[in-house]
Parts: C-alpha cells; sequence; structure tokens
C-alpha cells in the first residue's frame, strides 16, 4: 500500500510517494482541509457546510457535500488504491489515516516530545525536537483555504508554531546562544510585536550581549505598541526583568554550569498523587490554569478553582497539571482529599492543618489547638515561601478558608462541585475553570488508553457512538474501557449495545462503590427537599432542554421560584445552562445524569405523581403552542378544538416568549415533539393529538414533515387504544393533510374519508370542514374539477358558520385555483379578490400572502402582467418576513410568470431559475416541476433550445414523480413543440404553459 503525506504546515499538499495528489475545487479543498485538522474525529455535515458555505449553506447543502466526500474517495482511491480513508460516521465524516502521515500531527508530536525533554532539564533533546517541529513549515497554514471554520483551526496551529518558536529560543538562551539570537528575534518581535514572551527574551539576548541600551529601548517601544494596540502596560515578568536590566541585577548573568547544593528536603513535602496514566487532551484547560503562574509573587494570592460535574475529571486535571509545574514550587506540593462530597464527613480544617504544619517541619507538640491559631501559624511558615496547596474535593469557601496561606509566593489550586466564584472573587487572584465533558476525540483517546488495544481504532463508528453513551464523561469512559479490557472477546458493539439500553445503561457503568451512579448520588443526596424534587421531575420528561417555566409547570409553583431551585441544581452541577435566548436562560441535562434523575423519580415520586407532573407540563407547552398559533393565523383556525385542559402562564411571560411565535416554537420543537411522544405512550391521547396539532403550523411552513408524521402517527395510536374518537379522527385528518403535501393523494383520500366519518359521527363541524377541504384538493388531483368545486363550496359554508375566517380565505383561494382550471378567469378573479379582501382583515402574514398569490393566478389568466406583477411583489415581502420558503417559492414562480407576461425574458428567466433552487430546497416536487416548466418555456423564446430542453425534460420527469398526468401531459406538448422547431409565439407559449 502507498503512503499519502498530508501537509497543511503552509499550502494544502497531498502526495503518495512523492507524486502530488490534485484536488478539484475550493469545495473539495475546504472539506479535506476540516477533515485533515480532526484526523480520526468525526467532522458533522453541518460543519462541513457551514465551513464551505461561509455560515450560509444551501438546503441541499447535504447532498452537494455528499457528492464531494464522494468525488474525494474516488480520487484518494486512485493515489493509494484505498476507499477507507474517508468514513461516514454519524453524523457526517472522518478521516481515518492509519499508516499515512499527517504534518501537523507531527509537529505537535515533536513539539510535546520537545517540552517533555525540557521539563526534565534535556536541553539538547529538547532543542533538537523543537528545530525538526519547526522545519515542517512551509508557510501560513493551510494558505489559500478561505474557509472561517479552517482559518480560526489554522490560526490555533500558528499560535502553537509561536510558542515553540519561543521556547526553543528560552533553551539557546540558557545554552549562551544571546548573540547569534539578536537578529533573530529583533525580526520576530517586528512580526509580532504584542508578544511579550519574545520580547523578553530579546532584551535578555541584548543585554547579555553587551547592549543594554537597546534592550531598554526594546522595552519602550513594545510597551508604547501595548499601550496603543490594546491599552494595557507590560506583564510583571516584562516590567520586572526591565528593572533587573537597570538595576545590572545578577539575575541576568548567564549560567555558568555550576552546581548549587540541594537544600536539604526535611521540611519540603511532596505530597502529589502520582499522575494519572491515562489522562487525556485538556490543553485548553491546562492553558487556563497556568495563568495563576502569573499572577505568582503578585499583589494577591493566586487562587484556582476547578468546578463540574461528579465524574468530570476534575481530580486528574489538578494533578496531571500539578505535576506540570511542581518545579515552579522548590518549597514543596501540598495535597488534601477534603471530603466534600463523600460517604464520609468532610474532614475539618483543623485536621488538614495539622497534618501541613506537620509535613512543612512544625513539631507536633508545637501545633496549637484553636483552627483559627494553626491557620495563623499556618501563614507564619509559609510566609517567603513557595509551596502549591491543592485542596481537591471541597464543600464549600468556609471548609477552605482557613487553608489559605497569606503570601502569595503560594499557589492554591481548588476542585469542586460546589461555584466559589463568589467568595474568591475579588479578595484573591482568581482563575475560575469550570470543566466540562472531554472532547470527542480526546474521549476516544482516553477509552483506547484504558483498553490498551486496537478495538477502538478498528471501530471508529462504534467507538464514538460508545463514547456518547458515556456522556464523555472521564469516569464514565474509564469505567466502560475497564469493561472491555477484562473483556478481550466482546467487541466495541457488545458494550455499545448493552449501553443502548437505557434502562441498563447506569448499572453498567456502576459496577462498584465508585462508579457513575454513586458519584451522582452524593451530588443529589444534599439537596433541599425542593430543589431535589425539581432535579426528579425535570429528569421524569423526555425534554433535553428546558427553561424555567417549564420547572414551573412541573411543581405548579411561580417561574422566579423555579428559576432559583434550578439555579441551586446549577450549582450542584446537576445541570448545565446554555446561552440566554430573548432573554430566557435553558438548561439542559447530561443524558447520564437525566437517567439518575428519572430512576430517583420512579423510586421516591411514584407513577401517580408522575403522570400528573407530566399533565401539567404538557398544560403550559399545550397553552403556550395554542397561543403562538392564535398569533399566527389570528384566532384559534384551522384546527380541531381539543378537550385537554391548558394552563396559562402570567400574561407578561407568555407575551415575552411569544414575541416571535414562529421563533418559539422552532425553539421548542424538540421539547414538542419528545412531550407528544411521552404523552401518547403514556396514553394522555389529548395531550398527544392537541399538542400535534398546535405544531402543524411549524412542521409545514419548516418542512419538518418526519416529525409530523411521527407525531401525528403516535398521537393516532394513543387515541385508538384510549377510545378517543375525536383525536382519532383529528389525526386521520392532520396525516392525511401531510399525504397531501407528500403527492401520495390516494393515502390522503384514504385518511380523509375515515376523518370524515368520525367527525359526522361526533357531530364536529370544524373537523368535517378541515376533511371537505382537502378532499377538494384531492379531487382536483384527480382531474375532477366539478367535485373539488363541490367539496370546496361545501367546506366555505361550513367555515363561514363556525366563523373559522382564516380557512374561509385559504378555501377562497384554493376555489379561485379551481376556478382557473376550469377556464373561469372572472370568477377567479373575483373570488381571488374576496380572498385578500378578507385575509388584510385578519391581519395575518400567511392568510394575505396566499391569498394575494391566488389574485396574482387570476391576473395572469387575464394577461395583466403589470398588476400581476405587483400581486407578486406584495406577496414577497410577506414571506420573506415570515420565512416561508415554500410560499417563496411560489410567489417567485408567478413572478417569474408576470415578467414573462410583459415580455421581460432576462428578468424572467433569473426568477425562474431562483424559483426551481428554491423549491428544490424546500423541497416540493410538484412546484419545482412547474418553475422547471414554465422556465423551459422562457428559454425557448430566447432561443437556448438546449437549456429548453433539459429544463422541460426535469419537469416531466418530476411531474411523473407526483403522479400529475394532466400536467406531465401539458409539458410534453410544449417539447413536442421545441422538437418542431417551428417558431411559437409566446401567447401561444403562455397559454400551454398556464393551467
Amino acid at each position: 500500500m502507498l503512503q499519502l503525506v498530508f501537509r497543511i504546515l503552509g499550502p494544502l499538499d497531498i502526495s503518495a510517494e512523492g507524486r502530488p495528489v490534485a484536488l478539484q475545487g475550493a469545495r473539495q479543498r475546504t472539506i479535506m482541509s476540516m477533515l485533515l485538522l480532526r484526523p480520526g474525529r468525526v467532522v458533522s455535515v453541518d460543519t462541513l457546510a457551514d465551513a464551505v458555505w461561509h455560515g450560509n449553506p444551501p438546503a441541499t447543502a447535504r447532498n452537494q457535500i455528499a457528492i464531494c466526500v464522494s468525488a474525494l474517495r474516488k480520487t484518494l482511491k486512485t493515489a493509494v488504491g484505498l476507499d477507507d480513508l474517508l468514513v461516514t460516521s454519524h453524523p457526517g465524516y472522518m478521516l481515518h489515516t492509519g499508516e499515512h502521515r499527517i504534518d501537523a500531527v507531527e509537529f505537535e508530536e515533536r513539539a510535546a516530545e520537545g517540552r517533555e525533554a525540557a521539563r526534565r532539564g534535556r536541553g539538547d533533546e529538547a532543542r533538537a525536537h523543537f528545530e525538526e517541529a519547526l522545519a515542517m513549515w512551509r508557510g501560513p497554514a493551510l494558505a489559500g483555504v478561505t474557509a472561517e471554520r479552517v482559518e480560526a483551526e489554522a490560526a490555533r496551529l500558528t499560535e502553537l508554531r509561536l510558542g515553540v518558536h519561543e521556547q526553543l529560543t528560552a533553551i539557546r538562551l540558557e545554552q549562551g546562544g544571546h548573540r547569534e539570537l539578536i537578529g533573530e528575534l529583533t525580526g520576530f518581535v517586528r512580526e509580532h510585536p504584542l508578544r511579550e514572551q519574545a520580547l523578553g527574551q530579546l532584551m535578555l539576548a541584548q543585554y547579555r550581549s553587551g547592549r543594554r541600551a537597546e534592550a531598554l529601548e526594546a522595552y519602550r517601544i513594545g510597551r508604547r505598541l501595548l499601550a496603543e494596540e490594546l491599552g494595557i502596560d507590560p506583564g510583571p515578568a516584562l516590567r520586572e526583568l526591565h528593572d533587573d536590566i537597570l538595576a545590572d541585577s545578577p539575575r541576568l548573568t548567564p549560567a555558568d554550569g555550576s552546581v548549587t547544593p540541594a537544600v536539604a528536603a526535611a521540611a519540603v513535602p511532596a505530597h502529589l498523587p502520582p499522575a494519572p496514566a491515562s489522562f487525556t487532551g485538556r490543553a485548553t484547560e491546562l492553558a487556563s490554569l497556568d495563568r495563576l503562574l502569573e499572577h505568582q509573587g503578585g499583589p494577591s494570592l493566586p487562587v484556582g478553582s476547578i468546578v463540574g460535574t461528579g465524574g468530570v475529571g476534575k481530580t486528574a486535571l489538578a494533578v496531571h497539571w500539578s505535576h506540570q509545574v511542581a518545579s515552579r514550587f522548590p518549597d514543596g506540593q501540598l495535597f488534601a482529599d477534603l471530603r466534600g462530597y463523600d460517604e464520609e464527613a468532610p474532614r475539618r480544617p483543623g485536621a488538614v492543618l495539622d497534618r501541613f504544619l506537620r509535613a512543612l517541619g512544625v513539631p507536633g507538640p508545637q501545633i496549637p489547638d484553636e483552627q483559627a491559631e494553626r491557620t495563623a501559624l499556618f501563614r507564619s511558615v509559609l510566609d517567603g515561601r513557595r509551596v502549591l496547596i491543592v485542596l481537591d474535593n471541597a464543600r464549600s469557601f468556609q471548609q477552605i478558608r482557613p487553608l489559605l496561606p497569606g503570601t502569595s509566593g503560594c499557589c492554591v489550586l481548588v476542585t469542586s462541585r460546589d461555584n466559589m466564584g463568589g467568595a474568591l472573587a475579588g479578595d484573591y487572584a482568581f482563575v475560575p475553570l469550570h470543566l466540562a465533558s472531554l472532547g470527542q476525540d480526546e474521549a476516544i483517546t482516553l477509552l483506547s488508553k484504558v483498553a490498551g488495544d486496537d478495538r477502538f481504532t478498528a471501530d471508529p463508528v462504534g467507538a464514538n457512538r460508545l463514547s456518547e453513551l458515556c456522556d464523555r464523561l472521564p469516569l464514565a469512559l474509564r469505567i466502560a474501557a475497564a469493561r472491555l479490557a477484562a473483556k478481550p472477546h466482546w467487541t466495541v458493539r457488545t458494550l455499545v449495545a448493552r449501553l443502548e439500553d437505557q434502562r441498563r445503561r447506569l448499572d453498567e457503568l456502576s459496577l462498584d462503590s465508585r462508579g457513575v451512579r454513586a458519584g451522582f448520588r452524593l451530588s443529589y443526596r444534599d439537596l433541599p427537599a425542593d430543589t431535589a424534587r425539581m432535579f426528579r421531575l425535570l429528569g421524569s420528561l423526555n425534554i433535553t432542554e428546558f427553561s424555567a417555566w417549564s420547572g414551573a409547570a412541573l411543581l405548579d409553583i411561580d417561574p422566579v421560584d423555579a428559576e432559583d431551585l434550578i439555579e441551586h441544581l446549577v450549582d450542584a452541577q446537576l445541570l448545565e445552562p446554555l446561552s440566554a435566548g430573548g432573554g430566557h436562560v435553558r438548561y439542559r441535562f447530561q443524558d447520564l445524569l437525566r437517567l439518575f434523575a428519572r430512576e430517583c423519580a420512579v423510586a421516591e415520586d411514584g407513577e401517580a405523581e408522575l403522570r400528573a407532573a407530566l399533565r401539567r407540563a404538557c398544560a403550559v407547552w399545550l397553552g403556550l403552542a395554542k397561543a403562538a398559533h392564535r398569533r399566527i393565523y389570528g384566532g384559534d383556525y384551522t384546527v380541531v378544538p381539543g378537550t385537554a385542559p391548558v394552563r396559562e402562564l402570567p400574561d407578561h411571560l407568555a407575551s415575552d416568549l411569544l414575541e416571535d411565535p414562529m421563533e418559539w416554537l422552532e425553539a421548542e420543537r424538540p421539547s414538542l415533539t419528545a412531550l407528544i411522544q411521552q404523552a401518547a405512550r403514556d396514553d394522555e391521547s389529548g395531550y398527544a393529538w392537541d399538542l400535534t396539532m398546535s405544531s402543524v403550523t411549524l412542521f409545514q411552513s419548516r418542512n419538518y414533515l418526519e416529525d409530523w408524521r411521527e407525531s401525528a402517527e403516535a398521537a393516532l395510536d394513543a387515541a385508538r387504544r384510549t377510545g378517543d374518537r375525536l383525536g382519532e379522527a383529528a389525526m386521520q385528518q392532520s396525516l392525511g393533510t401531510l399525504e397531501i403535501i407528500r403527492w401520495d393523494h390516494d393515502s390522503a383520500y384514504a385518511r380523509l374519508n375515515l376523518a370524515l366519518h368520525l367527525f359526522e359521527e361526533l357531530d364536529q363541524a370544524q373537523g368535517r370542514a378541515l376533511v371537505l377541504r382537502n378532499l377538494a384538493l384531492c379531487e382536483r388531483h384527480r382531474g375532477d374539477l366539478d367535485g373539488a368545486v363541490e367539496r370546496g363550496r361545501l367546506s366555505l359554508e361550513i367555515f363561514r358558520e363556525v366563523g373559522d375566517h382564516y380557512a374561509e380565505t385559504h378555501v377562497l383561494g384554493m376555489l379561485a385555483q379551481i376556478e382557473l382550471e376550469r377556464g373561469n378567469a372572472q370568477a377567479s378573479l373575483m373570488l381571488s379578490s374576496e380572498a385578500v379582501a378578507k385575509s388584510r382583515g385578519l391581519g395575518t402574514v400567511r392568510a394575505e400572502a396566499h391569498s394575494t398569490v391566488r389574485l396574482a393566478e387570476a391576473l395572469l389568466q387575464s394577461r395583466d402582467g403589470a398588476r400581476a406583477e405587483e400581486a407578486c411583489r406584495r406577496a414577497m415581502e410577506l414571506v420573506l418576513g415570515s420565512g416561508d420558503r415554500r410560499g417563496e417559492a411560489h410567489v417567485l414562480r408567478a413572478l417569474g410568470e408576470a415578467l414573462w407576461c410583459q415580455d421581460r425574458l432576462d428578468e424572467a428567466e433569473s426568477v425562474l431559475r431562483g424559483a426551481v433552487r428554491t423549491a428544490s430546497e424546500v423541497p416540493d416536487t410538484f412546484l419545482e416541476a412547474r418553475a422547471a416548466g414554465v422556465l423551459g418555456s422562457v428559454l425557448m423564446l430566447r432561443g437556448d433550445r438546449a437549456g429548453a430542453a433539459g429544463s422541460l425534460r426535469a419537469a416531466t420527469e418530476l411531474f411523473t414523480e407526483v403522479g400529475s398526468p394532466v400536467w406531465r401531459d401539458r409539458v410534453e406538448r410544449i417539447l413536442v413543440v421545441l422538437a418542431e422547431g417551428e417558431p411559437v409565439g409566446s401567447p401561444q407559449l403562455f397559454a400551454l404553459v398556464r393551467p
């Protein structure tokens, strides 16, 4: 097998045994760059699309990405004979490098080896590694690939490169290479004037070379640039170097190789536990903790805080970092497990102080009994010393306060599940760090390290899924990997299958007292009763995200009180806050915590309380969904009234949430669909079908057709099980509407007739009218226009009787279209004009836009292109403002015809191409076919016979696909005219393409 070499430290370059492998086009280069930046990790299709289209991908992006990846696979297979380099793995693709090389990976490996050698005092070895790493660079990383996501990652690599350069320079300075470095550093600082470490290295090289004045001038220039560019002064290290140069401090003299005798070690504690062998990743977090070192010796004691949920790896991070920086604390390292979240009682500060003082050399008899006196002695002993103090598993600020020294030469690092920022910020040089789960690549690396074999490398898809099931939580990952290590005959998929069962997952990851469930219980056990109940009931819902008003519904309390309880859960690291939207913070569970919360709910609350909580939640979501529907439609129109009780939120809160009702529905879509499924499973039929019906506006306008089907079918099954005839009728009507949208008119006809029979049995007029309207659409599709008019007029009468004004305008527009197809242009014009007038009276955008397009259709039939264009322009304003993409496609198609009608063929072609594209993106196959047919006709008139033939054939295939023979025959007649080659006039062609 040939070996591929991928080079991204410069322009993208791929070669096989020295022969270049060429990629075709910017899209392929962008996609390959994204995959090379994350080798062995899944890059989602959404991320790739965002990179390729600069944050504005088209609706067809997924298909286009798939085409590009397929082309890349073909290119790579041709180069090396393998087609498994690019692996499809939900939700995207992964570059499986195997034995192939990536220069960026090798660069980071060499840099890490250099840092480790430097840490161990092996300067020559470190220098060799750093020089080898820097030699791999050929220019700016991925030069020429302009995607923002690629540029951001390239900037990270550039920052690493600059850091390695500075580390190499530091070693060369230590080795006495100050004279030869001056020229290099002068150019480097000129190129990167705000990098204080490089400026300091230049000053030191100049000083050691006897150029003291130049060193001071370099500082002056650097200080001025920092002030001008950033508005800040140089940092303490640079200021201290400047002062040392002014004072000719002996500390600036190069080392002469002599060894200073070691200080007696009797009073130098080294309490750190062993560094965890499987520690993985956390580069960003380690860099954040390094900020503590910047404050060492400053005006305030540096205190770092690592906060996170149980099992997220707080202790491992603290110990790993502490070992890395131990040399900065020559007077020792103190470590104490404060047992803040253990089965045992938390350790008393006085007992910890006793241990610390003895370790620092204080004889036992001299240690006072009083805690306050021990704290005073502890601070006195530490005065002038540089000691690192790690306080692990702290319960509260009160527990750690007596353990904080009074000198800034020391440094304190605290791990806890309690956020102590309110107590630490302001009085200390505080560096907070909230520790989240590992990234996907880090999680898989950890699994491989613990399991100790290649099962994860051999099955990257299974490895990805296993890490997801473990929430990428280090504790869960270690347990899962250890289980595989103990079961060499298991595959990764074996364990994945066991964890996929939500009822077993916590059991699989909680085999002893150190398991995941035990860690969660330690956080849960001390919650106040109301907070614990909130935790349980939130976990009982199958929703992924929620706001405070959701919790208020579950406990039947005020939303502000609910927010306080939820924030307590955030402080306890049992919930994660997400970004605020519209002023309302949203929260989410990690999956494992949600499973634990549900376990607690089943054990402590019982089925009756959980059923009541579900009803309360559904009542609030249903109330808001109905209110959103009313705002969009102008009333309780186009829906069958349900019987499930609703709960209204306070007016000010509901108005705030529903300021943009469609966006609220969009934001709550995952919760709405999850609640529908949960209500249906629990036989809460009334809530299931009413929530579905209230959400159809979103499902239809934003093209969430699978959500629509799954929700309606689940609600229909629940209605049948519970004997809810009204719900059964409503969902058959809803599914029949969906079948019409999907162009399956036979299925729609069958469902709608079932619904009609049920509504007639129940004497439900509104539901009967909705069904009759849709049956009219089916009759129209079948070509029975008289039958369509009969059913449409009957539905119109009922809608007028029940006062559904929105549905009335919709039927008027539908009848106008049918009359147009019957050849009654004047009747169509009258009906569509009436629909526009009534929709404007309703004040709803959707109704007015729909009616206005119907009016434009009638005007086109009368060859009044100017007025049709005016109507289309008005409709376009309405649909663009509401984000209705299907409506936009309708308007573009009608506008193209209006422009054609006025012989403005250039403009018509451009608009019609937009109509075809938009309809394909929605997707709406029938509408795409109509737009393609009109476009083909316009291209004929413009003399583009090849383009016309292609567009017309596409329209014929699409009409065949949706089962519309009438329209297919119409387009085929145009193709015959095109094939005959005889001149054809615009009016003749217009008559062929119109209904």
